[in-house]
């Protein structure tokens, strides 16, 4: 499995920001992060001293940003660590089957996007994460239910995140279907769908194999604040 051997992928945070993503980050010289609205990420081009200090003048009191460095600034506190999975659907793989009642998401949704993703992840999807791609989503009597789509952006590997459900329409394969309707959309374009998985969610990886997904490798991610 060598579909993402690319080294972009082993710093994607920092390669989406100076690729596709570019007009959604602020600049630090060697530390780049996303606009708050839109994510909680944050990259180094590589953790020297000069881009830690970088990173410390990016993160404002009292805000905490996601980096894959461990940093020894003594204004920077690693508050928690997240082992990740990275997987990737293989050129080849089959394509999961697109569900029905798939609609599109966009800005005038970003309340109920954000509200629905806060039960399974709080405080990773913002009110502008829209912007980084291509959402959808399915609804049970108006209500948003289940949603998908794209958040890191390289070229020709769009990642694929926000995937949950509300805990009372799980079971139903409302994931799997949003998963396959954005990997056929990559694979019309004639790109590879890719994405990161929490290490201790299981079931999701269980899943994500079910749907034709490899993993790649482990990346460890750090919650990070700044402490002065």
């Amino acid at each position: 499995m060598i579909e993402l051997a690319d080294p972009r992928f082993l710093n994607p945070v920092w390669h989406a920001l100076h690729g596709p993503h570019r007009h959604l980050a602020l600049s630090g010289g060697t530390a780049w992060r996303y606009l708050a609205d839109v994510a909680p990420f944050a990259a180094m081009e590589e953790p020297s001293a000069e881009a830690q200090r970088q990173l410390h003048a990016l993160i404002r009191p009292g805000e905490s940003l996601w980096i894959k460095d461990s940093p020894d600034h003594p204004g920077l506190h690693v508050e928690q660590e997240l082992d990740c999975v990275q997987m990737v659907l293989p050129r080849e793989a089959p394509l999961p089957p697109p569900g029905d009642g798939i609609v599109p998401l966009g800005s005038a949704n970003a309340a109920e996007m954000v509200g629905l993703t806060d039960v399974a992840f709080p405080g990773f999807f913002r009110p502008a994460t829209y912007r980084m791609g291509s959402y959808f989503g399915v609804r049970v009597n108006g209500q948003l239910v289940a949603m998908a789509g794209e958040r890191l952006r390289l070229e020709g590997y769009p990642e694929l995140s926000g995937i949950c459900t509300h805990p009372d329409h799980r079971g139903k394969g409302l994931a799997a279907s949003l998963v396959g309707h954005l990997a056929q959309k990559h694979r019309r374009d004639g790109q590879i769908s890719w994405l990161h998985v929490g290490a201790p969610n299981v079931r999701a990886i269980d899943l994500y194999r079910r749907l034709g997904f490899e993993r790649l490798r482990n990346l460890k991610l750090r919650q990070v604040s700044r402490t002065g």
